[in-house]
């Protein structure tokens, strides 16, 4: 880690790299939505998007592209890329399409702007190395005096040498970039110069209520990109920055022929399943977080894929586990909130010599919780417009 950290690279070239650039972005799950709107500010740390693109192939076949660029593809590697893609897969009707400037803005747009907050997520990433912050633990706001229409708010912090600590609140919301096209970057330095400026402008953090975001910031950019990079895709739904309608329950039930729970918490929706035997709809648990660990033991590659909680499987388990008996307890709908740790990052996992109606495979997941070790067992649906993992079974041993 070198405590120069001033980027070097153009993020219209993209000529450079770095791996926790690529990291960010890799993490992400692909996530259809219809207009830009659909998802929100610190979500974009774990969904990819592309506004209007609802089938999953096409997301699939845009996100390689991306992935491309920010391994130093060009723009105009980019719209090659872009072009083909379109055409496979018959995609119509989105902004810019018909005129070879909309086309060249459209394509600009989605280019720069994954670059750009995967450049910033990845910095900030490096800043906050304990190495360097224990050397430089004040970063400094830099204005990128190249482009053709200065932001002026943009401009006044980067002429005042705008110089705070790095848990200052103000990089929560001004951690560039803070808009569409916006280039400016943050640097870490060891204390404040004479003359920088100390202390955020006044008023800096009041809401403009054209944009719902700060003065000088645009619309849904007031975050730190990266920031929220560890957190669950289920927890942006519920704390509405990903748009319930349309970006999960359209796309889910264009997957999937019918409709998910997306709302509900596993120890709601097990205490009314239990209570109605009518119901039949399956709950959303959120993405499959480890694809690669389950692809090595049951040979399915299930990134992207859903992970369910579907109502037939909790009355399975109350019937068949429902009764204490030897080592075991009676499973209990607080129970069913810890099924997503045991399935992102279980004690051991197997396949299970059990499979499926139609021959699906199963695996086992064992985690211990405490004083108790839950084991599941998961379903791969891997079907062209069913991909998910479904639970079959839950027990509890003492």
């Amino acid at each position: 880690m070198t405590d120069d950290l001033t980027p070097k690279e153009s993020l219209d070239g993209a000529r450079q790299h770095f791996q926790e650039q690529i990291d960010f972005l890799r993490k992400k799950l692909n996530l259809p939505s219809e207009t830009w709107r659909d998802i929100q500010r610190g979500a974009h740390d774990r969904a990819f998007m592309v506004a209007g693109a609802m089938k999953a192939d096409l997301l699939h076949d845009l996100r390689s592209a991306v992935d491309g660029a920010v391994q130093g593809g060009s723009i105009g590697e980019f719209r090659k890329q872009f072009k083909s893609i379109v055409q496979k897969h018959g995609w119509t009707g989105w902004t810019g399409e018909g005129t070879r400037a909309g086309e060249a803005w459209r394509t600009r747009v989605i280019y720069q702007t994954n670059l750009a907050t995967s450049y910033a997520a990845g910095r900030r990433k490096q800043l906050l190395d304990p190495a360097l912050l224990s050397r430089r633990p004040f970063w400094r706001y830099v204005h990128d005096d190249s482009v053709t229409t200065p932001r002026p708010h943009h401009k006044a912090w980067g002429d005042s040498n705008l110089t705070l600590r790095h848990d200052h609140p103000f990089w929560a919301t001004h951690f560039p970039p803070n808009g569409w096209g916006c280039k400016c970057r943050v640097v870490a330095v060891k204390a404040p110069a004479e003359g920088d400026a100390t202390e955020p402008p006044d008023g800096w953090l009041a809401t403009d209520p054209k944009t719902g975001a700060p003065a000088g910031i645009d619309e849904g950019w007031d975050y730190a990109p990266g920031a929220r990079a560890d957190d669950d895709l289920r927890s942006f739904v519920q704390g509405k920055l990903i748009s319930y309608e349309p970006a999960v329950s359209k796309a889910f039930k264009a997957e999937l022929k019918r409709t998910i729970n997306a709302e509900d918490t596993a120890q709601a929706f097990v205490r009314d399943v239990l209570a109605d035997p009518t119901r039949k709809d399956d709950l959303w648990l959120g993405f499959v977080q480890n694809a690669e660990a389950i692809q090595k033991v049951t040979g399915n590659d299930v990134s992207n894929f859903l992970v369910l909680l579907p109502a037939q499987a909790t009355r399975h388990v109350e019937k068949t586990h429902g009764k204490d008996g030897g080592d075991q307890r009676p499973p209990r709908p607080a129970d069913y909130a810890h099924l997503v740790d045991v399935l992102g990052e279980p004690d051991s996992m197997r396949l299970s010599k059990d499979t499926g109606v139609n021959g699906e495979r199963r695996f086992v997941v064992e985690k211990l919780v405490g004083k108790d070790r839950l084991q599941a067992v998961f379903e791969v649906r891997a079907g062209k417009r069913n991909r998910a993992l479904s639970l079959v079974s839950l027990w509890i041993k003492q």
